[in-house]
């Protein structure tokens, strides 16, 4: 099980998360309803991942809350594993859905040493 994997495990109620992986890449889907690209940053550091995402909602003239069940902010901050490769990381955002995709690491199969004969 990755990282990643158990991490999505935590999530709030709020966040609905799918996880792929490939030989290449891993691929976060989440549901951010109401959420815009300029109203969600996505940051690496440290070798986590942090997302924070701000609902866009308005109350209606005349009206008023009286209960509030969608949270205006969504703060995830998740353990990336050690293979992936964050400066190629794409993200897009449409219709409330993010979908960040994180390549991995090519691992090279080792460089032969050649040994000389005495």
């Amino acid at each position: 099980m990755s990282t990643l994997t158990r991490a999505l495990r935590g999530l709030p109620r709020a966040a609905a998360a799918d996880l792929l992986e490939s030989d290449d890449a891993y691929r976060l889907v989440i549901d951010l309803p109401g959420a815009t690209a300029e109203t969600t940053t996505i940051t690496v550091a440290e070798g986590r991942l942090q997302i924070e995402a701000q609902r866009e909602k308005a109350v209606p003239d005349g009206f008023e809350y009286r209960r509030e069940d969608r949270p205006l902010f969504l703060d995830l901050e998740l353990p990336l594993p050690p293979d992936v490769e964050t400066d190629d990381a794409v993200a897009s955002l449409e219709a409330g859905v993010l979908v960040l995709t994180i390549p991995r690491r090519t691992t090279a199969a080792g460089t032969p040493i050649p040994i000389e004969d005495d």
